[in-house]
């Protein structure tokens, strides 16, 4: 699954000297995943949401997936958290087959939607104690157990307070801090920081890095390619329902071409100075991708060396230098033809960790 190209059909399944496909299991141990997923379909009528994708993620990592607003991402949590079944295909989660045991299933997984849906008529320790009621903790070990998630997650100067007094970044973690009551091994995060402003993104940014410290699995969907590329292991980009590329975010940057070396000089008149010494080591004319900042596309590290001697010999100070791989927005554009998705909710079902106690 780390193959840098358009995927329609899982690449585990290769053909035989029948001509038959192999059965995935005689090729893969399926324990080596926390989830695994074959040939995905879904329809809602006449629109196809997923057409066959394919999903493999080993324990204890984190898989990001990307797409533009519609792509399947959505539709493809729900399936793997047992609220959708499929119109065709396999999976399991946990360990667990999704069609077979989707009751083993829930009971390994947590799942936080693209909105908070904790009850705001409650405090945040009720929330926490009703939740682990319905997975049959006993009244005190769910207090217990709220006492502990709401240190966790710094809120327990507000556990006593109705959840509708919380703030967006507040409700966002005692939402989270509802999918992990039961300890599950497999997370599923749907766009869990859209709406939050940025310090309170790293705030959940640095709860997803203390779950897969601790061996928690995670699928994080998600809008923000910042978001993918510092939280995933393993980036899949779904559009039209399909798997187009997959791989480590190294990976998926090489897709668009080659490194860029940037260079910021510190004095606006040293611009043409570094500009045409840029131009002579590389052979490639300049751009300005942002005020002050001169890029050039290489293809060898040695350019650098050569940059850094030519601005030391020229007494040229600069406040940046750098030599870049292309950012995954550029990523996303040349592998959908569309921009980064906008930041703004989508059109999805809310999803919410009490579909899971059923």
């Amino acid at each position: 699954f780390r193959t840098i190209r358009p995927v329609t059909r899982c690449q585990l399944c290769q053909d035989d000297d029948s001509g038959l496909p192999v059965a995935p299991s005689t090729l893969v141990d399926m324990t080596d995943y926390a989830i695994h997923a074959e040939g995905l379909v879904k329809h809602y009528g006449d629109t196809k949401a997923l057409d066959g994708i394919d999903i493999a993620i080993p324990h204890g990592t984190v898989l990001g997936v990307l797409g533009p607003n519609g792509a399947g991402k959505t539709t493809a949590v729900r399936i793997l958290a047992t609220l959708l079944q499929p119109d065709s295909g396999h999976a399991t989660a946990a360990g667990h087959d999704l069609a077979k045991s989707p009751a083993d299933v829930r009971r390994s997984i947590g799942l936080t939607g693209q909105y908070a849906s904790v009850d705001e008529q409650l405090t945040g320790r009720e929330n926490l104690v009703l939740v682990a009621r319905l997975l049959d903790f006993t009244r005190a070990s769910a207090g217990a157990r709220a006492a502990e998630l709401l240190e966790q997650f710094g809120l327990t100067d507000a556990a006593d307070r109705r959840t509708g007094t919380y703030s967006g970044g507040m409700r966002r973690r005692l939402d989270l801090a509802a999918s992990l009551v039961g300890r599950p091994t497999v997370i599923f995060l749907d766009e869990p920081t859209t709406g939050l402003d940025p310090s309170k993104r790293d705030d959940m940014w640095n709860i997803v890095r203390s779950l897969t410290d601790a061996g928690t699995t995670v699928l994080l969907t998600t809008q923000y390619l910042e978001e993918a590329d510092a939280l995933a292991d393993t980036i899949s980009v779904i559009d039209k329902g399909l798997v187009i590329a997959n791989g480590t975010p190294e990976e998926l940057k090489r897709i668009v071409g080659g490194r860029s070396l940037q260079v910021r000089p510190t004095n606006q008149q040293d611009f043409a100075d570094v500009s045409s010494m840029l131009t002579r080591i590389t052979g490639r004319p300049v751009e300005e991708p942002a005020k002050g900042l001169l890029a050039v596309p290489v293809t060898h590290g040695g350019a650098l060396t050569e940059v850094v001697a030519g601005l030391a010999q020229r007494g040229i100070e600069v406040t940046e230098l750098a030599l870049k791989l292309p950012g995954l927005d550029e990523v996303f554009f040349s592998l959908t033809g569309k921009s980064a998705p906008a930041d703004e909710p989508t059109d999805a079902v809310p999803t919410s960790p009490m579909e899971l106690i059923r």
